[in-house]
């Protein structure tokens, strides 16, 4: 063998061996997000755990192409539940670890108390209307609060506007809080499933998996209805692999293709679970209100103080945490690295800028509904719908349904402004 021939053999890609700038990229982005969490356990273990999860948290919702905004947008403008299946999934497997932890907290749900943490947040007016504006505003945007964010790291522009109104919204209710909590929040009562008239846990399940699976029909009958099928496809005859070739196959499908919005939906229901044993049910706009409440600061405005929000838990609930590097701070800004990594691995990062301006106030103007929603709802689509409705309670249940409407009513927008 010539020296040429050996040298041309030593650098043909192999499977331990990264093969683009945007490979190496992510592996940089690996080390720099463990010596995060190395740095961040040396003070408080139980955050840097969260850290972790949330990088996984961003890395599923990556892969998965995981966003409640396409999956109610393609439902009622394609008639497409494929997103929505995964969504109703991951919920599933969620409402059964959530339950087992909070019978565990709580073993007589009639005797009186909610379980700690756990997203049962109030019901009335202000959950409606929460839910109508977040589900106008996330189609408008583009993208709901948890899609955004990990398009952020994909390199979208317009995400990275999204989030700023989000931050906007979240101020502006800030300031208009206390009128929210005095007109109609501080009477709206919390509704936990296995509390009422001796259903228990096991009543409570059982109503929650069937409205589950009750909708997941009704997303299959909309498909039906609009001649959705999904095509066989022969699989091909896998060649004898090489030892590299074996490697390349076993990771391929988890950094390099996307994953089915299924197996995202599984992936999310088992975090959501973990993440409530370590702390808390899966959340994003703790952090988000933070930034708003600082950023009110810097402007010179007095930031008042917000009559009962503490005691309303869910993830906004939790935006009074003192330090940087707190609960809300890891779940939130650790999910970005996770989603880059996913963007850097698939080869998919790249800045991308709106190709119309007015993809610009549709983004900063759908993030500030966004926003003030999902303050007035103590979550967004994350903390008020997927871990709601887990939580066994109504909250999750009516802001899903406000919030569909609201889509729906986005979709209508969407289809006037091209």
């Amino acid at each position: 063998m010539t020296t040429d021939s050996l040298s041309l053999e030593n650098d043909k890609p192999n499977a331990l061996r990264p093969v683009s700038g945007q490979t190496y990229a992510g592996l940089t982005v690996v080390a720099l997000t463990l010596l995060t969490a190395l740095f961040i356990s040396r003070s408080n273990g139980e955050v840097a755990a969260i850290w972790v999860l949330a990088n996984v948290f961003g890395l599923t919702l990556q892969r998965a192409r995981f966003c409640f905004a396409s999956a109610f947008r393609d439902l009622f403008l394609f008639g497409s539940g494929h997103n929505m299946k995964g969504i109703i999934v991951g919920m599933g497997i969620a409402t059964i670890g959530f339950a087992a932890i909070m019978s565990w907290i709580i073993p007589n749900p009639g005797a009186g108390f909610l379980p700690a943490e756990a997203h049962i947040l109030p019901v009335g007016l202000s959950v409606v209307v929460g839910g109508v504006m977040f589900g106008v505003g996330m189609v408008i945007a583009g993208g709901c609060v948890s899609g955004s964010l990990y398009r952020m790291s994909e390199g979208y522009i317009a995400s990275w506007v999204a989030i700023l109104g989000v931050i906007i919204g979240l101020g502006a209710l800030t300031l208009t809080w206390n009128w929210w909590w005095g007109f109609t929040i501080s009477t709206e009562p919390k509704v936990w499933f296995p509390s009422i008239g001796g259903l228990g846990y096991t009543g409570a399940i059982v109503i929650t998996l069937l409205g589950l699976a009750a909708i997941y029909l009704l997303v299959t009958f909309m498909e039906f209805k609009n001649g959705l099928f999904t095509p066989h496809i022969n699989k091909k005859v896998i060649p004898a692999m090489n030892f590299d070739d074996r490697v390349r196959s076993t990771l391929d499908p988890i950094f390099k293709r996307g994953w089915p919005v299924a197996i995202g939906g599984v992936v999310l229901g088992i975090l959501g679970i973990v993440m409530y044993t370590i702390h808390m049910p899966l959340g994003v706009t703790g952090e988000l209100m933070r930034a708003s409440q600082l950023g009110l600061g810097w402007m010179g405005v007095d930031v008042p103080v917000l009559d009962g929000l503490s005691t309303l838990g869910g993830c906004t609930g939790r935006s009074g945490e003192s330090g940087l590097l707190g609960h809300t701070f890891a779940i939130t800004v650790g999910l970005l690295p996770g989603a880059l990594i996913g963007a850097l691995f698939a080869g998919e990062f790249k800045l991308r800028l709106p190709t119309h301006k007015r993809r610009y106030l549709q983004s900063i103007g759908g993030g500030v509904m966004m926003g003030y929603a999902s303050g007035l709802a103590i979550g967004c689509t994350i903390g008020a719908f997927f871990s709601a409705v887990p939580s066994l309670s109504l909250s999750g249940w009516v802001f899903g349904l406000a919030m569909a409407a609201g889509a729906f009513a986005g979709t209508q927008v969407i289809k006037r402004i091209g």
